[in-house]
């Protein structure tokens, strides 16, 4: 039972765990002790609170537990974790970032969610907000470092601003559940509430449209073979995807680097003229485990998004000789009913697949293996160019990447999302009509 009576009527007829990826009823679900004598859940930690099927509740709806206290905490009957109230009663879009070590997944993480909170409501009149406070808490402190510095006008290195997602699973960005004997090392979701708000087109439709998203982000050593177990099961989340988002930074290219008018710059950063990383065994490796989990045919091509997201496009914007670089999305014409409301945009479609066909070509002259091995795995393959930091990022006197915060400015890092949220939930996203 859930608190309260109109609540229970809004539930999910089953609720998925947005760590272990269980479904079940909604009148299972687990409820977490709140009496400070009642510690040592069998599957958590001896510090971790126990957790009850209760069969005691006060009149709020909220269950009692064994001393009496009243409890408001829900977790998965299966893995005993933590879960927010919004899961039981909004269905969850799953949204996995891979990439190779060090390409730029949590700083373009912690750019994009930034941007989606102060864009969402103006620009296309949806509620963002965190559906879990403790769950985004190791975000929520990258963002405040980026984007709320006290220190902005500061040059600081970008690792000392945001520190690269470590790769053991007993570290901050794991969650260790035992099953008897067996610890299974879960990786911690980020969890965001979508929902329309009245000025949206679809308003009326919020209790429908409205989403859990549930954001990945994994270290890029844990795609290297043989990364994935029933111990370690850290990527198994990428057969639940509605998307997957490929992180490449192109200048780990050498092919890439010599091109680049910005080369000097990279060769301060790397202390050689060039080197190459190769990233296209992280984008196979990636295809056979959603192929593995999802059970597809290796002949078989994936029938959600892949979004390939070029990062860096700071250093190599003038290789794709495109001069455009606003915001891609446009102005819709006023309801007469909406009083007056604030401006309605959608997502133009056509100037965002326009961009990603260039991005492609630039690929195919350069890298076409990673060209190759997206679109084998994917039906639909997406290119798009962003830059997480945008245009003021320098070199610190030790040669380290910096910028300061007051500077950054970040380029099209909500596009990639956005373009899967039009692909995936339909009328959630207004767009313009994609091409035939």
């Amino acid at each position: 039972m859930v608190a309260g009576t109109s609540a229970a009527e809004s539930l999910l007829e089953r609720v998925t765990c947005p760590h272990c990826w269980q479904k079940f009823l909604p009148e299972d679900v687990l409820w977490v002790a709140e009496h400070r004598d009642l510690l040592g859940d069998p599957m958590l930690t001896p510090a971790d609170p126990q957790r009850f099927l209760p069969t005691r509740f006060n009149v709020e709806g909220n269950a009692i537990d064994a001393k009496n206290f009243s409890c408001t905490r829900l977790a998965c009957p299966k893995c005993h974790l933590a879960i927010p109230r919004a899961v039981l009663e909004l269905e969850p879009t799953f949204i996995s970032i891979t990439g190779a070590p060090a390409s730029g997944k949590s700083v373009y993480l912690t750019s994009m969610v930034s941007e989606l909170k102060r864009l969402l409501g103006t620009t296309f009149a949806l509620s963002f907000s965190d559906a879990d406070t403790v769950s985004n808490q190791i975000l929520s402190g990258y963002v405040e470092q980026l984007f709320g510095n006290a220190e902005a006008d500061d040059l600081k290195p970008l690792g000392s601003l945001i520190r690269k997602t470590v790769a053991a699973t007993t570290g901050e960005m794991y969650n260790n559940v035992r099953f008897g004997t067996q610890t299974v090392a879960y990786p911690k979701p980020f969890l965001f509430s979508v929902l329309p708000n009245r000025f949206h087109l679809n308003a009326e439709k919020a209790a429908r449209l409205g989403r859990v998203l549930c954001l990945y982000d994994n270290a890029g050593e844990h795609f290297q073979p043989g990364e994935d177990s029933s111990g370690s099961p850290v990527t198994r989340h990428l057969a639940e995807a509605a998307a997957l988002l490929f992180v490449l930074d192109p200048t780990m290219d050498g092919r890439f680097r010599e091109l680049c008018q910005a080369r000097q710059e990279l060769r301060q950063t790397s202390g050689r003229d060039s080197y190459s990383i190769p990233q296209e065994p992280i984008l196979h490796e990636v295809a056979d485990r959603v192929r593995r989990h999802a059970r597809l045919r290796q002949s078989e091509r994936h029938k959600r998004p892949l979004i390939v997201i070029l990062t860096k496009y700071d250093l190599w914007y003038d290789l794709l000789e495109v001069d455009e670089n606003t915001e891609p999305w446009r102005e819709l014409p006023a309801k007469s009913e909406n009083g007056g409301g604030p401006k309605r945009y959608a997502l133009d479609i056509p100037r965002i697949e326009a961009k990603s066909d260039k991005t492609r070509e630039l690929l195919l002259r350069i890298s076409p293996e990673i060209v190759n091995a997206a679109e084998g795995f994917a039906e639909e393959v997406l290119y798009v160019p962003i830059s997480s930091l945008g245009w003021a990022t320098t070199v610190n006197a030790e040669g380290q990447l910096s910028i300061r915060p007051a500077d950054v400015y970040p380029y099209w890092v909500t596009v990639p999302i956005l373009y899967a949220f039009t692909r995936c939930l339909p009328g959630l996203v207004p767009a313009l009509k994609r091409r035939k």
